[in-house]
């Protein structure tokens, strides 16, 4: 009962996750656009403070909107729109999950004994976790002081930009190294999507407050205020897809199973941001057709790069032709390389993927795969195959499969028609 009710609470914590971050994501992509759909006002209206305007049909009804930077010629009351809770619940919906699923099993499933750092690779479950909420922490404080020391007026956000990219870049050059790979992409985007969060609380909310109060007392709003929301919006945006794409990472073993994986992980954050960017632009008019092109060439390059090793096509070594085995020798020896791979899969694998998981914490096989039947099995070799020789699986390695396992079902390659 136990484990039914850890995986009920993360089945609706992650259906709230989902409903707030696309509740989140659609109204920030949808006041990028408007911002940068703005036409110059007429001059009288621009006398009035009008900054520009819109005009949009949609659902069969018309729209006018506008934007005022400074006072509005109308009074502010409590029709007011803020945009803050779908932020706030998308953040605390995800830490709950990363919580359920991840700090409540460090050693499970953050724990990577397969790292190229030693201190890493011996790091107890509770020492992971630690490590973990400090990437969240460190990651925004990291990004925060870039911002407040790069651009504190707005004025270098070119450099800014790289510099958070470089950030980024760092995150996940480190959190890969530390991590089992499924982990590490997900606490990179945790880290991106904190940051998000918490321009929201702590910039570009608390500075809309300001305003209103200096505008509802009759003062001149400061104009850095709106500015520093606008360009920890602008950072928003832009952080928007790579942590889609992180979060979503975890169905695709072949990511963050790589031995590139961080360089995987950089290749699609860039992307992203590209492809991000030519959406802004083309809202604004500007076509830029090579921002989602070089997104393209960089997908490909992650192509490249989590691409398997080709087979191994060397000629076998010249064999007399009364030493070939008869078609039943054969099948014989196909048939006990297939019982060492149930054995292998047996001890080291069926504690999860097995119609009633022991390990505790399961009370279904992960990703739906059940190897108690010898047909799954083999209908899900490429699967097992790849999983076993990134290391990523058994996670943490707790039960203990050895290189010469590993190297037997690398080299296992079922019969046809089996």
């Amino acid at each position: 009962m136990e484990n039914y009710l850890l995986e009920l609470g993360n089945l609706l914590l992650r259906w709230l996750h989902v409903i707030a971050a696309i509740a989140w994501i659609g109204e920030s992509i949808y006041f990028v656009m408007l911002d940068n759909s703005l036409s110059p006002p007429a001059a009288a209206d621009a006398r009035r403070g009008l900054h520009g305007e819109m005009f949009a049909v949609h659902g069969g009804g018309f729209y006018h909107n506008q934007k005022y930077l400074g006072q509005p010629p109308f009074p502010l009351d409590d029709k007011l729109h803020w945009s803050f809770w779908k932020s706030y619940a998308t953040w605390l919906s995800g830490f709950g999950l990363f919580s359920l699923l991840y700090l409540l099993n460090p050693t499970f499933y953050l724990v990577n004994p397969a790292s190229p750092w030693a201190w890493a690779a011996a790091l107890s479950g509770g020492a992971a976790a630690l490590i973990a909420v400090a990437f969240l922490l460190g990651g925004w404080l990291a990004y925060d002081q870039l911002c407040r020391r790069i651009s504190p007026d707005m004025n270098r956000d070119g450099a800014l930009s790289l510099a958070v990219a470089l950030l980024m870049a760092l995150a996940a050059y480190a959190s890969s190294h530390i991590f089992q790979g499924r982990a590490a992409f997900l606490i990179t985007g945790a880290v991106m999507a904190t940051c998000m969060s918490a321009n929201v609380l702590f910039w570009i909310i608390p500075g809309q407050r300001r305003m209103v109060r200096a505008i509802q007392a009759g003062d001149k709003p400061n104009p850095l205020d709106g500015l520093r929301g606008k360009q920890r919006s602008v950072h928003n945006t832009y952080f928007t897809l790579p942590v889609v794409f992180l979060m979503i990472s975890n169905h695709y073993a072949f990511t963050f199973g790589s031995r590139h994986a961080w360089l995987i992980m950089v290749l699609f954050i860039l992307s992203g941001a590209l492809i991000r960017q030519y959406f802004v632009l083309r809202h604004s008019g500007r076509q830029r057709p090579l921002l989602p092109a070089l997104g393209g060439l960089l997908l490909v390059g992650v192509a490249l790069l989590a691409a398997p090793p080709p087979p191994n096509t060397a000629p076998a070594a010249p064999q007399a032709a009364a030493d070939a085995p008869e078609p039943a020798a054969a099948q014989t020896a196909a048939d006990v390389r297939l019982r060492q791979i149930h054995a292998i899969i047996q001890n080291r694998c069926l504690s999860c993927h097995s119609a009633t998981p022991s390990q505790a914490g399961f009370v279904a096989p992960p990703a739906g795969l059940k190897f108690d039947d010898a047909q799954e099995i083999l209908i899900n070799a490429h699967r097992i195959k790849q999983a076993v020789a990134s290391k990523y699986m058994p996670l943490a390695n707790l039960t203990q499969m050895t290189q010469e396992e590993r190297e037997t079902l690398a080299k296992w390659g079922p019969a046809p028609g089996r």
